[in-house]
């Protein structure tokens, strides 16, 4: 009877990767609030200053030290791998941030902690690369990634299925991820306040989204879920969206009438030649690569979340206009706008 009781109480162990990031801090926020015992995973350049004020333990470890991640992970019941480099200067700098990363983390939970419920793995979009025009993009569809980050995700992914007869594992793959801490929707909303908007894309239907809160509620979903393992599922808010379509219901949302700046490619072209140029000098990242501009000018990311409703039964709950002014009113409350 005892020792029923105290499995019962036995509060459930989650690691997450990335925890200080975007993604991962509302993650951390999401199994904290559900009573979980959450341990984030720091490297030495984390900052931990967010982390340090919520009840995680901090665990300080490197992908290229096996001791570490021994450590880490050990005794988890689930493992979140969240974090990732958006930016980098080359692809070998990504592959080693976002593929290597996950073959190391994945291979130390199948030595050192074999009774792990699940290993959830949050890629990304860009792995699965660009739609075709006006159809939804579905997992049975070919991966295309056209970007040096998609594809170094689509290798995390590869590295993962080698695991699949010894690791349960799950692969989320968000579009355009929303919410409070969004550095880009940030900008838009600043600018916004401002009157001035920059357009870019057409006027067309071309973009998937979700917000951070139904991303996590889909994260925590197919962990805890005892129906799926070695599956990828694409999650969206069930809509299909224009890059108009944002700017003018940020502007809605913030009360104000925009002037809307269209921003032409050629000048766009030579903003992305140039911020390369320098990236390469000052060896950092560029703010505008001509793979950012492509994907924005030519290509569409449309995509069916049909097979994570119908295995897991998510439906998103956060609509567009109703999720942007509830970042906006959050960020007006901190006085951050």
């Amino acid at each position: 009877m005892n020792k029923q009781k105290e499995k019962k109480n036995k509060q459930i162990k989650a690691l997450i990767t990335g925890s200080s990031g975007f993604i991962g801090s509302h993650l951390t926020t999401a199994l904290i609030e559900k009573g979980w015992d959450v341990y984030a995973l720091v490297r030495k350049s984390t900052d931990t200053g967010w982390l340090e004020k919520q009840k995680v333990h901090l665990v300080q470890a490197d992908y290229s030290d096996s001791a570490s991640l021994k450590k880490a992970v050990a005794g988890m019941d689930y493992v979140f791998h969240v974090g990732a480099a958006l930016k980098a200067p080359d692809f070998e700098t990504f592959i080693k941030a976002n593929a290597v990363s996950t073959k190391e983390l994945a291979a130390a939970c199948v030595e050192h902690n074999p009774k792990l419920k699940k290993f959830l793995y949050v890629s990304s979009m860009a792995a699965v690369g660009p739609s075709i025009p006006g159809v939804l993009k579905t997992e049975k569809d070919e991966n295309t990634p056209t970007s040096l980050y998609g594809q170094s995700k689509m290798a995390g992914e590869e590295f993962l299925k080698n695991f699949a007869d010894r690791l349960p594992y799950v692969i989320v793959r968000p579009p355009n991820v929303l919410g409070t801490g969004q550095q880009e929707l940030k900008m838009v909303i600043n600018f916004a306040n401002k009157r001035v908007l920059p357009q870019l894309g057409n006027g067309d239907k071309q973009i998937s989204i979700i917000f951070v809160a139904d991303l996590v509620r889909a994260l925590i979903l197919a962990a805890e879920s005892d129906k799926v393992s070695g599956e990828a599922y694409l999650v969206t808010d069930n809509r299909v969206h224009s890059w108009r379509d944002l700017i003018y219901a940020v502007a809605e949302s913030l009360g104000k009438t925009p002037y809307v700046l269209k921003m032409p490619f050629p000048v766009l072209y030579v903003i992305a030649i140039l911020s390369e140029f320098f990236a390469k000098i000052f060896r950092g990242s560029p703010l505008l690569s001509m793979a950012d501009l492509m994907g924005v000018r030519r290509n569409y990311w449309l995509f069916d979340s049909r097979k994570i409703r119908e295995e897991l039964g998510f439906e998103p709950r956060i609509e567009l206009k109703d999720g942007l002014r509830e970042v906006i009113e959050y960020y007006r409350a901190e006085k951050i706008i």
